[in-house]
Order: C-alpha cells, then structure tokens, then sequence
C-alpha cells in the first residue's frame, strides 16, 4: 500500500484520535495531505473541530465529577490551577475559546474550568466556537504550507513516504515524551 492510499483510508481516523487531545501536528498534516489531494479539507475541519469539542467536553466533565482526584493524581495540574481559576475569574470567555490554543494547558483548562461555576450549556457553546476556530486556523496552516512547499520544492511525491515513515515514528514518540513529562512534572 502507497502512502497515499494509506492516508486516503486512515486519515479521518488519525484526524479524530490526534486531535481528541492534542493535535496542532495531526490536523496541520491533515490540511497539508488535503492540499495534496489525499483528504477533503472540508471533511478534514468538521472531523478535526468535532474531536476537539468532544475531548473538552470529556475533560469538563471528568473536572466537573472528579477535579479534586485528578488534581491530587497529576502535578501538572495542581501546578496550573491557581493560574487557570484566576483566568476563569478574569476572561472566562476568552479563556475557553481559547484554550485549544495554549499549548501546556489544553487539559488543564477543561478539567478545572469543569470544577468551576461555569454552566456546562456555556461551556459547550463556548468549547464549540474555540474548535471550530481552531481547527480552521491550524488545518488552513497546513494546507496553505503544501503550497509554499510545492513552490520551494517542486513536486515532493518520492518524499512521501520518506516523510510518512518519520511521522509515524515521531509523532507517538512526542506524545510518549509529553505525557511523561507532564505526569513526572519535570
């Protein structure tokens, strides 16, 4: 199987779980394999927003049922606490729109604004405005990149694979990386 056909059928898929969490490299990817014709962009931002809204709403809840346990379980989120309550106080708003876009933070924000007074209707209408935005943004990033990178670099079909293979390997080493690093605090 070619890269792009392995794209072509799992691509949707990895859309969805990298961008459940994470997912700025997952959707860029996404925007730039929709630039080369292997995914629809359209197809691509619905998926993308639509998994981003969803793991916020998981972790809202899961603060809103059980902040004080994952508090007491995860460093970095003691560490981030005060700093994220003083924002719920002060820009609310801006805050949970925005939080896809703190990188550091993402499961932070949700978890502890789920702990907060903040209604979960708000929460949900605020949540789906963020990842709609955010998924336009980042996903336009990668596909407007195809097009620098076809005008620096001409046809770039016989790196693909070159390319999908240290994906593949790097992507999940990251992730690896910052999980532990985020549980460990260091």
């Amino acid at each position: 199987m070619n890269v792009g056909a392995l794209i072509a059928t799992y691509g949707y898929l990895a859309v969805a779980a990298g961008c459940l969490l994470e997912g700025e490299t997952v959707l860029a990817l996404a925007g730039f394999a929709a630039h080369r014709g292997y995914l629809g962009l359209p197809e691509v931002l619905v998926v993308g927003a639509f998994a981003a809204f969803a793991g916020d709403e998981f972790f809202f809840w899961l603060g809103r049922r059980h902040a004080a346990a994952a508090l007491r379980r995860i460093p970095s989120l003691q560490r981030q606490a005060g700093r994220v309550h003083w924002l719920i106080e002060k820009h609310p708003i801006k805050l949970i729109i925005g939080m896809r876009f703190a990188y550091g933070l993402r499961v932070a924000v949700p978890i502890i604004v789920g702990s907060s007074a903040i209604a979960a209707g708000r929460f949900a209408l605020l949540n789906a405005a963020g990842a709609i935005l955010w998924a336009a943004i980042i996903a336009g990033l990668g596909w407007s990149s195809g097009q620098v990178i076809e005008t620096l670099l001409g046809d770039i079909r016989h790196l693909e694979g070159w390319l999908a293979l240290t994906l593949v390997i790097t992507v999940p080493g990251l992730a690896l990386w910052h999980r532990r690093r985020d549980r460990t605090g260091s």
